[in-house]
């Protein structure tokens, strides 16, 4: 028997990726199993009608990375918009809906990708848990709850979702039931038809049907235009190993940059305070050059793997000190989830999907409980913004899976949801599991921090959760950054999972006590 691991913000999603892997599977199809289980379980975090990133690890190969982003639709122009009077991008509703869905696409090509050496399963078995949640229902967590009451004053006007997602008007409330029939039929459509139905064929046909009909700017053609696609993930090299996250028009590039500057600085002997202090300082200079070139990559001006060489990480590093730099700077929210497992050939998947907002665009398509996707949000426009809104464009993503390849053979799949906040998260965990060495659950439960917006905030200032604050604040405050407190273990930190294996050795799994989730270890025949 061989360990084998799964990790997902829901413990329902844990348990349905797990028992695949438990009983054979590979990776990739347990994490497709988890999936559409947790599409079900946090709808207003993730959709299949919302966008995917995977990163893959194969042990002796390099890895491999997949972009499933959303392009734009071949109507959506700046014209197009401002034809309309519009001065941006409508935040709700079909106007909102302007990015095509590459979830299942990724999922398609993440199939395709691992059954050119391993045996997959049936589709409709991978589909099936999911499907039976849908129309069995779901408890509405404590998560769910607080996003329908955020969100009840701005959808008020889409019948669908308040068909759906309220209780005559009212929003979900920590304990209903949640029962979505439709979307557990059209699950039980793709595992008949395949996962490229979505996207060309009657299902394709019937989503953009009704997607014209709400009054949204995508068509039949943008469907069947789409692929998602095989990217060459970027790489840093650090003194503990390699680490990985996916390029433009991803935030990953943001995430390494925070983690360089970290490896270049780092002293054995500094305090929480001064390793906090330049985590922060980092996340500044490596937000600065996201939200100045990371666009679709066809339009950066160099490409970001250029941004990580020595020279240019060795002048950003000169720029951190002692004392905080000016800030703030504004940055849109985001919501999505992050999953990662290993199976019993040690393959490792590090894995996203994502709506943007929460429910997204709040545009339910009739007969089928999808929520699309309102990921157009990041184009502006303006014609001399680097995101500039172009038909058939990438739009910028804050979703980023991360996977790091240690020197001593230890390989760690792990990620977070909080738009803004996942890079932070992320070099949070890394950091407290290596340079500290602190347990992997304790490097994810343990006070976090936060600079800027995420998931339901506003404020740009340094929120620390309030068991850091009592350890650290005073100094923080003291190197000059304009900290608040906010409670202990609360959601917007986001809700971090990892997977760590050995090659031959132990497994471990842990997942975010801000979530709904668990880290499960298990075994499979070998």
């Amino acid at each position: 028997m061989t360990q084998v691991a799964f990790s997902a913000p829901h413990r329902e999603a844990s348990n349905i990726g797990l028992k695949v892997l438990e009983d054979g599977g590979n990776a990739v199809d347990a994490m497709i199993a988890a999936a559409a289980a947790i599409s079900v379980l946090y709808p207003h975090m993730n959709s299949l009608a919302g966008d995917g990133f995977w990163l893959i690890h194969e042990p002796g190969h390099a890895p491999r990375a997949i972009d499933a982003c959303g392009t734009a639709a071949e109507r959506a122009s700046i014209d197009y918009y401002r034809n309309q009077g519009l001065e941006a991008i409508p935040a709700r509703g079909a106007q909102s809906a302007l990015t095509m869905a590459g979830t299942l696409a990724g999922w398609q090509r993440a199939r395709e990708l691992i059954g050119e050496t391993r045996h997959l399963k049936p589709l409709n078995e991978l589909l099936a848990p999911a499907a039976s949640l849908a129309r069995e229902g779901v408890l509405v967590t404590d998560s769910l709850a607080a996003a329908s009451r955020k969100v009840a004053a701005e959808l008020q006007g889409e019948a669908e979702y308040q068909w759906l997602f309220t209780r005559n008007g009212q929003p979900l409330a920590s304990g209903d039931t949640l029962r979505n029939p439709e979307l557990g039929d059209f699950l039980d459509r793709l595992a008949r038809q395949g996962l490229k139905s979505f996207y060309r064929g009657d299902i394709a046909d019937d989503l953009a049907a009704a997607l014209e009909a709400a009054g949204s700017p995508l068509r039949l053609t943008d469907f069947e235009n789409y692929h998602a696609k095989l990217v060459t993930p970027l790489s840093l090299t650090t003194r503990f190993g390699e680490c990985y996250n996916l390029p433009a028009p991803t935030q990953g590039l943001a995430s390494l940059i925070i983690l360089a500057l970290y490896d270049r600085l780092y002293r054995d002997d500094w305090s929480e305070a001064k390793k906090i202090h330049t985590l922060v300082e980092a996340t500044k200079q490596a937000f600065l050059i996201r939200d100045r070139e990371i666009t679709d990559p066809r339009y950066m001006r160099q490409l970001g793997q250029l941004w990580l060489a020595d020279q240019t990480l060795d002048e950003l590093a000169g720029r951190i000190g002692d004392t905080a730099s000016p800030w703030p700077r504004v940055a849109e929210p985001g919501d999505t989830v992050w999953m990662g497992c290993v199976d019993r050939r040690g393959t490792m998947v590090s894995f996203i999907q994502s709506l943007y907002w929460e429910f997204g665009s709040g545009l339910v398509l009739p007969g089928t409980g999808l929520v699309w996707n309102n990921r157009g949000l990041s184009f502006r426009l303006d014609p001399n913004h680097h995101n500039a809104l172009r038909p058939g464009a990438r739009p910028l993503h804050t979703l980023n899976p991360a996977l790091a390849l240690f020197n001593d053979g230890r390989r760690m799949a792990y990620g977070t949801m909080g738009g803004e906040g996942q890079p932070q998260t992320q070099a949070a965990l890394l950091t407290r599991y290596w340079y500290d060495g602190m347990p992997l659950d304790e490097a994810i439960s343990r006070g976090r921090w936060l600079l800027g917006r995420t998931w339901g905030e506003t404020d740009e200032d340094l929120k620390l959760e309030a068991d850091l604050a009592d350890a650290v604040g005073d100094d923080l405050a003291r190197m000059g950054h304009r900290t608040r407190t906010v409670p202990s273990h609360s959601e917007m930190m986001g809700h971090a999972g990892a997977v760590v294996a050995l090659n031959g050795g132990p497994v471990t799994a842990a997942s975010d006590p801000r979530s709904d989730g668990a880290g499960l270890v298990g075994r499979s025949p070998a």
